[in-house]
């Protein structure tokens, strides 16, 4: 078996790939930016580097031929940093690069976030890599914290509906590209849950399982940036944070696809699997 370079491995996906891809006995360069953050597992090595830092990035990958990337930490410089792992990767030797990139990504896409991710899709288009997009949308996992402290899901999604993903959907799929990455040269997935569900659903599901009252207030624009102002975010975050509930409303994250069964080799799971798991 080749060695894998796995990122993110600190964080919910890339520890849920690597344990995955540890079980199945591969071989592994578990990436962080903290390496005693890193998780302990069978037949992996640790490697300490963070995106933008091209010498440290290009140490950690050589040896590598297959590499997950898992898309930076919201900031804005991300695509920067984006771009920088891609050349680091590159010079170091690697050859096929999955890159974990979001549902709809394009130049123009509503989500603001999305427009980043096709830039970095762009790049390693460009850099020679073999590669593979995996375009997960929002994540099912997220849908369920959305409520405040008062029960209110608040966002100006209007009656749009989302087909959002469960995380473990998303791990199963990146473990199944990455042990035969050759077959899957230069796609793109688009993963989706098996259904797309409104907020007011998402608000229904919680108040049956909890108990606790949860509602739905499709709020206006204004609403929504007045609501967020106490943040103190950049301008950049605000627009990212909003444009997730609008992109819902415009019914750009409605598709449903079948990648996750195509991948995984099971169904999508369902919203209300998650609340019971």
């Amino acid at each position: 078996m080749i060695e894998i370079a796995v990122t993110g491995v600190t964080g919910h996906l890339g520890g849920a790939v690597a344990h995955r891809l540890a079980e199945a006995g591969h071989p592994l360069r578990l990436i962080a930016r903290t390496p005693s953050r890193a998780p302990s597992l069978p037949h992996a090595t640790v490697a300490a580097a963070s995106y933008g830092d091209h010498d440290a990035v290009v140490r950690a990958l050589r040896g590598t031929e297959v590499a997950l990337m898992v898309s930076a930490a919201e900031s804005a410089d991300r695509l920067d940093q984006h771009r920088a792992f891609i050349d680091a990767a590159v010079a170091a030797g690697v050859r096929h690069l999955v890159y974990i990139s979001f549902f709809g990504a394009a130049a123009d896409a509503e989500f603001t976030l999305a427009r980043d991710h096709h830039a970095t899709e762009e790049h390693l288009r460009a850099s020679g890599l073999a590669w593979t997009a995996l375009r997960d949308n929002l994540y099912a996992d997220f849908l369920l914290t959305l409520a405040g402290p008062d029960g209110v899901i608040r966002g100006p999604a209007g009656d749009g509906r989302v087909s959002a993903v469960a995380r473990v959907d998303v791990a199963d799929c990146a473990a199944a590209v990455l042990r035969s990455p050759a077959a899957h040269r230069d796609r793109t997935y688009h993963l989706t849950g098996p259904e797309a569900v409104g907020l007011a659903d998402v608000a229904a599901l919680l108040t049956a399982h909890t108990g606790r009252p949860v509602s739905y207030h499709p709020e206006s624009l204004a609403e929504a940036h007045a609501s967020r102002a106490h943040y103190g975010a950049p301008p950049w975050q605000l627009d990212a944070w909003i444009s997730t509930y609008t992109a819902i409303a415009s019914g750009a994250l409605s598709p449903v696809t079948s990648d996750v069964a195509l991948l995984s080799g099971h169904p999508a799971t369902p919203l209300r699997a998650l609340l019971t798991a």
